[in-house]
């Protein structure tokens, strides 16, 4: 079971119950949903009844969570709009820079100017450069602060 804010939901009704459970497009929906598509044109794009349809099943299924961890994608809508709209470049760079901080699990992470991977690699023992060397793993001491999933094990 899934909560929704206190009242708890029982998912095996809330699946014979709800239209986007049995929707042919559900994958697309709940994808949409979760990249920031507003549920207005979820609605109007699916032929959904309403927003209520859409909000009842994303609670349900604990899509809220996801989407809240997908900040980026809201903000790579903003950047793509960018030449579309009236902007300033202040508001750009804004959201450039806010996405920049934002790791692939949906982390807020502000760079540690301090850290200097040069002289982290010059502290690791000959053994953990080996081991880096062969397994790309980095050691546990090893500061992970500001690394994205992707530049994790990286120099």
């Amino acid at each position: 079971m899934r909560t929704s804010g206190t009242k708890k939901v029982s998912l095996s009704r809330h699946q014979r119950n709800c239209s986007i459970c049995s929707h042919a497009a559900r994958a697309d929906i709940e994808r949409e949903f979760v990249a920031w598509c507003s549920p207005s044109m979820l609605v109007q794009q699916f032929g959904l009844a309403d927003r209520s349809t859409v909000y009842r099943h994303a609670h349900a299924l604990g899509l809220f969570e996801q989407r809240q961890r997908n900040v980026r994608a809201a903000l790579e809508h903003i950047i793509e709009k960018a030449s579309d709209v009236e902007v300033t470049a202040s508001s750009v760079v804004a959201a450039i820079q806010a996405y920049a901080k934002i790791n692939s699990r949906g982390q807020w992470i502000e760079p540690d100017e301090k850290i200097d991977p040069k002289k982290l690699f010059e502290r690791m023992t000959h053994k953990e450069l080996e081991d880096y060397a062969q397994t790309a793993v980095l050691p546990e001491w090893f500061p992970r602060i500001g690394l994205t999933s992707e530049s994790a094990n990286a120099p």
